[in-house]
């Protein structure tokens, strides 16, 4: 096997991934951290935003779900140009006109500019974001992949946590009088500084030429994805009118056309934005399954719980965001670390790390239930929902792509970044949703119930994981 993989190196690739492997990786990260950071470090300056913007309830809501529905909507058609125009050259592409759109946001005069400025960052994102698992996927190899995707699992573990964090403490700054700009403004010069040192260190991608983007299946995937997108961002908000579910059967059935479309564009030997043959590939589908269970779990168990500690016990954005720090804390390190346990037991860690989130999350119930909060009690807690979401993620997402060929990177990749935005979103809108519907009478009742059913949803989402652990210990057998 080792000398299969090494005949069929690039003869340049080697020294490369050799020298600046793990520089390569870093500058990527960065750009990772950066999207998922902007996903929630504007919740704290809204109350800011709306006093100096005099933004209407309608605006801040558009501030906050720009940046999901275009992120989400484009995220797909992100990794195909990738892969036809070359992964470096769309991160750069996405990380210039994200950086341009923070500088916007930092200096928008008004609510109609700032939102505009969402949408765009929310485009950048899109087109960086995937780029990332498709060089993975691509330059990387062996124990080297394992430790890639390990530390892409700790970033976004962190990145979910630290917008919160980082956001109470630009906003509570007031540098220079600016209020709630910096939480925009900080992306400036880490967006320049990336900009300089990715065309130097991460190698160019070779392109082949006279491939064409599936237009048909840009519009469908993009339109489909929106329908279904946009009402689950804005239907509690709006008391779920009737647009809401005729958008989202609207969705339903034109990603269902998006299938036939790309279907029939693969058959007749063309370039198909998705190719959906991705998904035939050993344990992507159960790892997929897998994965959206947990990241709707953990997007509900975000959402819930930060709702509860700010306004069922009045902590302040900053103290909210470092309650979480536990669990982000213990995410990363048992999603970067678990690549030092035996080999024997990397099938089944996602089994095992589901299963250990859901306790976590039924002990939180049950120590949130009389609504205090003891650190002493909260911080092991957490902590253990952090280890089990870590185990769960890293290993899960590595033995997902094991049997993906680097060729498919770019379909993988595309496929995986939008589940697990989407399953974000339907953590937030299904299960938060549910304890904004109870609380504040009931706060603390409410976020139980919402937690036993998170709970419920890891635990569901074990069945794929174990299929994923089957197949690749058949797959090692043989």
């Amino acid at each position: 096997m080792t000398t299969l993989s090494t005949s069929t190196r690039r003869p340049d690739a080697a020294p490369e991934r050799a020298a600046s492997s793990g520089l390569v990786l870093g500058l990527l990260v960065t750009g990772l951290f950066m999207a998922l950071l902007d996903a929630t470090i504007v919740n704290v300056a809204l109350p800011d935003i709306q006093r100096d913007l005099h933004a209407s309830g309608a605006s801040l809501e558009l501030v906050v779900s720009g940046y999901t529905v275009a992120y989400a909507m484009l995220l797909v058609t992100g990794a195909r140009l990738g892969d036809l125009l070359g992964a470096r050259r769309m991160f750069l592409t996405g990380l210039a006109l994200f950086t341009a759109a923070s500088l916007l946001c930092g200096l928008a005069p008004g609510s109609t500019t700032l939102v505009l400025a969402r949408f765009l960052q929310g485009g950048g994102a899109a087109a960086m974001v995937p780029q990332i698992l498709s060089v993975i996927q691509q330059r990387f190899e062996g124990p080297a992949r394992v430790r890639a995707i390990s530390t892409y699992g700790a970033v976004i573990a962190a990145g979910a946590v630290c917008g919160q964090v980082l956001g109470g403490l630009l906003v509570s700054a007031d540098l220079l009088g600016t209020g709630w700009r910096p939480a925009f403004l900080v992306n400036v010069p880490v967006g320049i500084v990336l900009g300089v040192l990715v065309p130097r260190y991460v190698p160019a991608d070779v392109v082949k030429p006279g491939r064409r983007l599936d237009l048909p299946g840009l519009l469908t995937a993009s339109a489909g994805v929106l329908l279904v997108v946009l009402p689950l961002v804005l239907g509690r908000q709006e008391g779920w009118p009737a647009w809401t579910w005729v958008s989202l059967v609207a969705g339903a059935v034109t990603l269902a056309g998006f299938v036939a479309v790309e279907r029939r564009v693969a058959a007749r030997g063309g370039d198909p934005l998705l190719d959906l043959q991705v998904v035939r590939a050993r344990g992507l589908a159960g790892g997929v399954a897998a994965l959206a269970a947990g990241m709707l779990a953990y997007g509900a168990f975000l959402f819930a719980t930060t709702l509860h500690l700010q306004g069922g016990l009045g902590d302040s954005p900053l103290r909210s965001g470092l309650t979480f720090a536990p669990a982000a804390l213990a995410f990363g390190a048992s999603g970067y670390w678990w690549r030092r346990t035996p080999t024997s037991w990397h099938p089944w860690l996602a089994v095992v790390g589901l299963p250990v989130s859901a306790i976590g999350y039924l002990l939180l119930a049950l120590a949130l239930r009389g609504g205090g909060q003891d650190p002493w009690l909260l911080v092991p807690v957490l902590a253990l929902t952090g280890v089990g979401m870590g185990l769960a993620f890293s290993p899960l997402l590595t033995l997902s792509l094991v049997a993906v060929p680097p060729a498919r990177a770019a379909d993988a990749s595309g496929l995986l970044t939008t589940v697990f935005q989407l399953s974000m979103v339907l953590g937030v809108t299904l299960l938060g949703g549910r304890y904004l519907d109870r609380a504040p009478s009931g706060s603390a009742h409410a976020l139980s119930a919402v937690l036993v059913v998170v709970a419920a949803v890891s635990l569901l989402g074990t069945a794929g994981a174990y299929a994923v652990a089957r197949v690749v210990r058949a797959a090692r057998s043989a």
